[in-house]
């Protein structure tokens, strides 16, 4: 019996003008189609006219000012701290190891949870008691939540339930190295965290799911999409990231493979 593969893209486009960041990271795209480029092809060879190629044409060819951080991405530790592991250097993206890239993936369903929740460890093993899922060193967790039902939306960076510290820790302490959300962030949205910050000044409610990494390094997806679309278990998840030299985060086409 053969068996054959169902990939899942479990990722978004890289598209401008839609409300997928706040402001200061939109990205920007412009397009440069065949008929304004034929000038371009021209210029390297001397006497060449543009309606000498075919149809007058040139070659299509888009120009980006971006983040690393926009569209679907895989966070280094580097992003999260400068260091890791409790004291050593955090390692960028271009380090991150090949074997954490692929693995068996794990989805744990959140989208009941109300925007802004911090999901904590009992939270996460109540999941995986209801999916009848032990973890194994090197799963990769992503977390469906609220958000993702949301992006390109005007609340879609207000949107999903955030992971806090305990849980991330938590699920890193079982050998967890590579995890992924469909919100714009690890951690509960700004917005609400900002709320919380009003009424109590702590700093260590900012950002505490990705600074669990100066603990235990490890990476995160962000910005995934159609986890709705997977099994709880039974695939593999596969998000190389893009070799960014010393960079903190890198765009990943992430993909779900099903073996049938």
């Amino acid at each position: 019996m053969t068996l054959s593969r169902k990939f899942i893209d479990i990722s978004v486009a890289l598209e401008a003008g839609i409300p997928s960041d706040p402001p200061i990271m939109l990205p920007e795209i412009d397009y440069f189609d065949h008929s304004q480029t034929a000038g371009q092809i021209a210029g390297f060879f001397p006497g060449l006219k543009d309606y000498d190629l075919p149809g007058g044409e040139g070659w299509a060819v888009e120009t980006l000012r971006i983040s690393s951080h926009n569209g679907t991405h895989l966070d280094a530790p580097y992003h999260h701290h400068s260091t890791m592991n409790g004291g050593e250097r955090a390692i960028t993206i271009d380090e991150v190891p090949l074997e954490w890239c692929q693995n068996p993936g794990v989805k744990l369903d959140f989208r009941h949870l109300p925007d802004g929740h911090i999901v904590t460890p009992a939270e996460v093993e109540a999941e995986l008691a209801r999916i009848k899922h032990e973890l194994q060193p090197f799963d990769i967790v992503v977390v469906n939540t609220s958000a993702g039902a949301k992006y390109g939306q005007d609340d879609y960076l207000d949107s999903g339930c955030g992971m806090g510290r305990d849980a991330t820790l938590w699920l890193l302490e079982r050998g967890v190295r590579i995890t992924g959300t469909d919100a714009w962030s690890w951690d509960a949205p700004f917005s609400i965290t900002a709320r919380r910050w009003a009424e109590n000044p702590d700093p260590s409610i900012i950002w505490e799911g990705h600074r669990a990494s100066i603990d235990i390094g490890y990476c995160h997806i962000e910005k995934l999409s159609n986890l709705e679309a997977l099994p709880a278990t039974g695939f593999t998840i596969s998000c190389f990231p893009i070799k960014l030299k010393n960079g903190s985060a890198g765009f990943t086409r992430a993909v779900a493979i099903i073996e049938e």
